[in-house]
């Protein structure tokens, strides 16, 4: 009896493992279906999206250079071009380079239906009113990470690009990057930013399992504070502006977060209470 007991949970755990594969299929399905498309549309994921944040007509560096033309400043933001070339010193650079940016696009334009397919995974071991109250959780956690995108690619990217690309530790070094290296810079831009727009929602599980309070983020705020500028020194150029740019948001999303742990909080203490009774 026990032996036949051992082999239906052995059976339902492998079900389990089943069923995820197939949501894994069909995400991986999906990146690449959206990649098929970037990878067709070359021209407008290269030139203008890939490649927008060298150009000096992008919106970022002409905000920029309305502020420090109003204040009277000689700014880097007003130039007519960027002091640095892309090149490609690999036959199949440019190749591989339109693969794997047509996969990350994929990625980021696929990502509320891969968290789709996590949440039907996850929902059916929820109760009722569990699933009730996380209905939302694919609208704001999608609405989250495209925040932390256009975030990345509008403020963090051309900061990084602007800053990276025009240092010089002597006028006899030319700046003449790689493909491959400027296409990284965007994308980490862009996805850590998505990421760490997702705090909140990080933020909500790790509550309703337990493992974080409202007094424990509070407590360790000053921690918190540490580590986000250590995030933001990672993912920006080495100046003290940008690095500030990056913390603010960030640093608002973790009060966002104190407050959406205390109503986790509130709420399962009322369900509990309902239930004593």
């Amino acid at each position: 009896m026990a032996e036949a007991t051992k082999n239906q949970e052995e059976m339902s755990f492998l079900d389990h493992l089943e069923e995820l594969r197939w949501h894994l299929i069909r995400s991986v399905i999906a990146i690449v279906i959206v990649g098929c498309a970037a990878f067709v549309m070359k021209e407008f994921i290269f030139d203008t999206v890939i490649f927008g944040p060298k150009k000096m007509n992008f919106p970022t560096y002409q905000f920029f250079c309305k502020i420090a033309t109003f204040f009277g400043i000689t700014s880097e933001f007003c130039g007519d071009s960027l002091p640095f070339t892309i090149q490609s010193r690999k036959m199949a650079g440019q190749f591989s380079a339109h693969i794997w940016t047509s996969i990350w696009a994929g990625f980021i334009v696929s990502f509320p239906y891969v968290l789709w397919e996590v949440w039907r995974f996850i929902s059916p071991g929820l109760h009722k009113k569990e699933r009730k109250h996380s209905r939302g959780f694919i609208l704001v956690a999608s609405a989250l990470f495209f925040l932390g995108v256009l975030f990345g690619y509008y403020v963090v990217a051309p900061l990084s690009i602007n800053f990276l690309g025009t240092y010089q530790v002597s006028k006899e070094v030319l700046n003449e990057i790689d493909i491959d290296s400027f296409i990284a810079t965007v994308r980490a831009s862009v996805i850590a930013c998505g990421i760490m727009f997702e705090l909140p929602i990080i933020i909500y599980f790790l509550t309703k399992v337990g493992l974080v309070t409202p007094e424990i983020l509070k407590k360790y705020r000053k921690i918190a504070l540490v580590v986000v500028l250590i995030l933001s020194a990672v993912i920006t150029p080495p100046d003290v502006a940008s690095q500030i740019v990056v913390s603010i948001p960030v640093l608002i999303l973790y009060q966002v977060s104190i407050y959406i742990s205390k109503l986790v909080i509130k709420r399962d203490a009322k369900r509990e209470a309902k239930y004593a009774k």
